[in-house]
């Protein structure tokens, strides 16, 4: 090649032109700008992909009985003897020794009524039954008497020393005399009647217990007029409502499907409302033999076997039905979980619990299984947040969030 054409090839620099030092640094920032944005978009999709998006379960405490029950009711504790405790008379009530709460027993006196008329009237009673007991004893030495004097007529009249008249006169006597007596005997008895009479005014006025028992409620207040039937504008025919908690039950509802679950003398449990972490030993002790139409139910009675001073007329209960008693042992709660959140890893039984937003093994002991669950004996407790799913993906230390967020 000539050099004329090897000038040819030459590039002209006045033609390209020359880029200014502004330029390049626009350049550069914009450069750098576009490998930031690819470097965050790569951090998120990271974060994503590495994240793992879990369910959560909860150690719960279950009883041994929730494998073999074969029923659940719910109903009401209620107190099988149960009194409003009133008086047989009107009075106004003076005094009252209880209130709501009280433990009484049989017998005991809980309240009183004016009743200073009937002292009086049993006072006059007893004054009365000692007079005519004095004149009975004045009539039997009336008759006494006479039993000597007609003796000694009648040794007199055999020998002769005294008339006929006189010992008719003798005789008359006794006769009158035993009268006499037999009046005054009628009449101690009228007196100790009118006593006795007496004594049951007395009694009336003092309200007491009929049986051990605690006081439900407080129906009236001194002051009042009680009355046994309350006809009296703002009289109470009841003073106090006592119950004898020895007497509890559970009424419950059973279905009439259901019915054929259960059987007096079955084994139940008992748990309460008010004591939710408590379980009662309890066996059925009435089917009643009549069903509602309504609820097409029948209500069965379930008898307290184990007397629990906490237990109140009115609580909300609910009954398992069992298919065997409860032993000792099963009647405390256990610790379990589903046998789905438990994982080997390492050779070692483990659960994944959730520290911050990432997984953290916790080895844990198991036991027997109860029912559908596995009893954990060590390693966590019950109301603890556990990872249900998904088990398999999980490491210790893994990066986790909650479903939904």
């Amino acid at each position: 090649m000539s050099d004329q054409n090897l000038s040819m090839l030459r590039i002209d620099k006045g033609a390209t032109g020359h880029r200014s030092p502004a330029g390049r640094s626009r350049m550069v920032w914009l450069l750098t700008g576009v490998v930031l944005l690819l470097l965050v978009i790569l951090a998120v999709r990271l974060l994503a992909f590495g994240t793992i998006v879990i369910e959560t379960a909860t150690v719960t405490n279950v009883y041994p009985s929730q494998a073999f029950t074969l029923l659940n009711a719910s109903g009401y504790v209620v107190a099988q003897r149960k009194a409003a405790v009133a008086s047989k008379t009107t009075a106004r009530l003076e005094w009252l020794g209880v209130q709501e709460g009280s433990r009484v027993k049989a017998g005991q006196i809980l309240a009183r009524l004016e009743n200073r008329d009937t002292i009086a009237a049993r006072d006059q009673a007893i004054s009365g039954l000692a007079s005519a007991r004095a004149n009975r004893i004045q009539a039997e030495a009336e008759l006494t008497d006479a039993l000597r004097a007609f003796n000694r007529s009648r040794e007199l009249l055999a020998g002769g020393i005294v008339a006929q008249a006189d010992f008719d006169v003798a005789e008359t006597r006794v006769s009158r005399s035993r009268a006499a007596l037999d009046a005054a005997q009628a009449a101690v008895r009228g007196a100790e009647a009118a006593l006795t009479g007496a004594e049951v005014a007395v009694e009336y006025s003092l309200i007491r217990a009929p049986f051990d028992a605690v006081v439900l409620t407080k129906n009236a207040d001194i002051g009042d007029i009680v009355t046994p039937i309350g006809a009296a504008a703002n009289s109470k025919s009841a003073v106090v409502t006592i119950a004898d908690l020895a007497s509890l039950e559970v009424e419950a509802d059973v279905s009439e499907s259901s019915l054929v679950r259960v059987k007096q003398g079955q084994p139940c449990e008992i748990q309460l409302d008010a004591l939710p972490d408590e379980r009662f030993r309890g066996v059925l002790q009435t089917i009643v033999p009549t069903a509602d139409r309504s609820k097409a139910s029948v209500m069965v009675k379930v008898r307290f076997i184990d007397r629990d001073l906490r237990v109140m007329p009115e609580m909300s209960a609910k009954v398992a039905f069992l298919e065997k008693p409860v032993t000792p042992g099963e009647q405390h709660p256990r610790t379990a979980v589903s046998p789905a959140v438990i994982a080997e890893r390492g050779g070692r039984t483990v659960v994944f619990v959730i520290k911050g937003d990432r997984a953290s093994e916790r080895a844990v002991t198991l036991g027997p299984k109860v029912g559908d669950l596995v009893e954990v004996t060590a390693g966590v407790k019950a109301g603890e947040k556990i990872i249900a799913s998904p088990i398999a993906k999980l490491r210790d230390g893994v990066r986790v969030k909650l479903a939904g967020k």
